[in-house]
């Protein structure tokens, strides 16, 4: 098995993510440093990062979240910000927070200790949906939701074509749902300044088949039978 994907498996992070950690030294085969990403991993290798012994998990857990404003998906942050660890302080397995959610951006989270579902879910083709009810200043045209369904150029990249549904709108303010299968550093916020509108409310709530429901902001609690098959199943 190769390095990358057995520190996945065991849980470290995700498969990129542990990319990096192999390429800055900081993994050992049989007291050896390795930091060429095709190293193979034999079940007699003993494998340390950062010096602890690596073990393969057979024991996932998943969690989801629901994450407030004013907190960083982050593991931990060198301004010293609130993370979204700090509302997991109840579960004692080591996990990690499934991409991300922006400081300012409220909604679903997936924390888990399974590096291949976090890779499945992270990489930019997953084509998994993900829902967001957004709500900005100001009326929303049928030309508006037209131009965002079509995809529009955010800067650096022009998104996919996706789902926009309007669920209210009045002059002072609209309610909008968007349904996005890419994931780029706030998507969802440019999409709409490029069209001129300022989002005031952004929330997730719904990750493929996995949602939200009436979880309270910074509740969190194990995921049922049916969503950890679900995630499973994107494995196949």
């Amino acid at each position: 098995m190769r390095i990358n994907k057995f520190l996945a498996l065991a849980g470290i992070a995700s498969r990129r993510k542990v990319e990096e950690y192999i390429l800055a030294g900081k993994v050992k085969v049989n007291g050896k440093v390795v930091n060429n990403l095709s190293t193979d991993v034999k079940d007699t290798d003993i494998v340390t990062f950062e010096n602890r012994t690596v073990r393969t998990n057979a024991n996932f857990v998943y969690y989801k979240l629901h994450k407030p404003k004013g907190y960083v998906t982050t593991v931990s942050d060198e301004k010293d910000r609130k993370t979204v660890m700090d509302l997991m302080r109840g579960v004692h397995h080591r996990v990690y927070p499934v991409g991300r959610l922006d400081y300012d951006t409220e909604g679903l989270l997936i924390l888990t200790n399974d590096g291949e579902i976090t890779n499945i879910l992270t990489k930019p083709n997953s084509e998994v949906n993900k829902i967001y009810i957004v709500h900005i200043e100001g009326d929303i045209t049928k030309d508006d939701i037209k131009k965002l369904s079509s995809g529009v150029d955010i800067g650096d990249y022009v998104t996919k074509p996706c789902s926009v549904i309007a669920l209210s709108a009045s002059e002072k303010l609209s309610k909008l749902e968007v349904t996005i299968t890419e994931g780029k550093n706030r998507q969802v916020r440019k999409m709409f300044a490029s069209i001129g509108k300022n989002v005031v409310l952004l929330r997730r709530i719904q990750i493929g088949e996995i949602r939200l429901g009436g979880l309270s902001r910074g509740g969190y609690e194990p995921l049922n039978a049916r969503e950890i098959r679900y995630l499973k199943s994107l494995k196949k």
